[in-house]
């Protein structure tokens, strides 16, 4: 499979573009338009990205790895998700982390402004300083605590960002500040530290030991578990050369049957639609040379009892295998509900956590929240339609920053 990129000012010129290179046969996966950027973009006009793929089992020598596009994307493999940046990789280049570092830096004077403008008066920054200055000379004590606003400040953007006042609360309970006065940056920075602690190491998928292992998508209808299977079947069959199978047993839909065939044709994997469980068992022992299999499941009410057996029935039936289940849950979803849905599907199996829809928020405390109170592992996020893009490994650093309050 190749997969490449073309830029033009029409929809039309890319697509010929595509055709002249790929040949008619190429396949169109996602259209996109680009903005101008800089100072004269009120003069450009807009281009159109299009990404084109087409089956090259032919002419393709069989050791010769697939051409992948070169962009701006793919040299950092950085990709944007609303005001986050994901790794899709989860290892973090020096000039990354340092941009975390002047992210951080842009918070505290972000909330600076805010103290300063909630004070009423842009010059009391100066007349505390003068104050301080006052009081040390004559050892006239202090009458106003700046530290306590500037935690009480974090706190409120942290709880402004859906972050349940409990754990906001535990948090800055562990500042164990020497005194009240310690400058903003000190705070925000021993704030950030203990977020990214809590929400925990990120564990990538990975094939199976001793035969394949077993990818299930579960979770309520409309959270994107098939197009979130179909973004990481893509990259481990494109990028890290995995052979892998595609089985699909939501029946209900005949649409999410179809979405998944063109997906899997266009990777050119083969796909499977799974009735019974004793089909689920046959289909694994046929397709056991696979490094993963990934199952896209019926979207299921947590409230209805026999759907829940019949996924349990699903999973159990191939119990000697290595498997991995992954809940993916929306984003958007209020927390009550994600509350609800990850306790039902914890009492009966363990999982890992996907967040979708990271583009429809800016609240991403939830993704903590749930995170503490399940005390599950969280792996995946996407942020958009586009396959095999819009999707990379959470990382903690950023989801932290964008909680108090950095944004792009």
């Amino acid at each position: 499979m190749i997969i490449k990129k073309f830029e033009a000012q029409t929809e039309k010129e890319a697509t010929l573009m595509a055709r002249e290179e790929l040949g008619p046969e190429a396949i169109v996966m996602n259209i996109k338009t680009i903005k101008p950027k800089g100072i004269f973009k009120l003069f450009k006009k807009n281009k159109v990205e299009l990404t084109a793929a087409i089956d090259d089992n032919v002419n393709e020598k069989k050791n010769v790895p697939p051409e992948r596009p070169v962009t701006s994307d793919t040299k950092s493999e950085y990709y944007r998700f609303g005001n986050v940046f994901a790794n899709t990789e989860n290892e973090y280049t020096d000039e990354a982390k340092n941009a975390i570092e002047e992210k951080i830096n842009n918070i505290a004077k972000l909330l600076e402004q805010q103290v300063v403008a909630k004070s009423g008066d842009t010059s009391d920054v100066e007349k505390k300083e003068e104050k301080t200055s006052e009081a040390s000379d004559d050892n006239t004590p202090e009458q106003e605590e700046p530290g306590n606003k500037v935690v009480d400040l974090i706190r409120n953007q942290l709880i402004e960002n859906e972050l349940s006042e409990k754990h906001v609360d535990a948090i800055i309970d562990e500042l164990e500040l020497s005194n009240e006065d310690q400058p903003l940056d000190n705070v925000l920075s021993k704030i950030y530290q203990k977020i990214v602690l809590r929400l925990g190491e990120i564990d990538n998928l990975k094939s199976g030991e001793n035969g394949p292992k077993i990818v299930f998508f579960v979770g309520s209808t409309g959270v994107g578990k098939t197009t979130t299977m179909a973004k990481l079947a893509s990259k481990y069959k494109i990028e890290e050369k995995y052979d892998i199978a595609m089985f699909s047993v939501d029946t209900y839909r005949i649409a999410a049957i179809d979405q998944i065939k063109t997906y899997a044709n266009i990777i050119n994997t083969p796909m499977e639609v799974v009735y019974t469980p004793e089909e689920m068992k046959n289909l694994v022992e046929k397709y056991k040379a696979c490094d993963l299999i990934f199952v896209d499941t019926a979207g299921r009410s947590h409230k209805n009892d026999e759907q829940k057996n019949d996924l349990s029935s699903i999973i159990d039936a191939v119990k000697d295998y290595e498997k991995e289940i992954y809940l993916v849950v929306s984003a958007t979803t209020k927390y009550s509900d994600l509350k609800s849905i990850a306790k039902t599907y914890g009492e009966m199996f363990d999982y890992k956590l996907i967040f979708t829809k990271l583009d429809e928020t800016r609240g991403l405390g939830n993704i903590l929240n749930l995170k503490l109170d399940m005390n599950k592992q969280l792996s995946y996020v996407t942020w958009g339609q586009n396959v095999p893009d819009d999707i990379g490994s959470l990382d903690p650093q950023v989801i932290a920053k964008q909680l108090l309050g950095g944004t792009e």
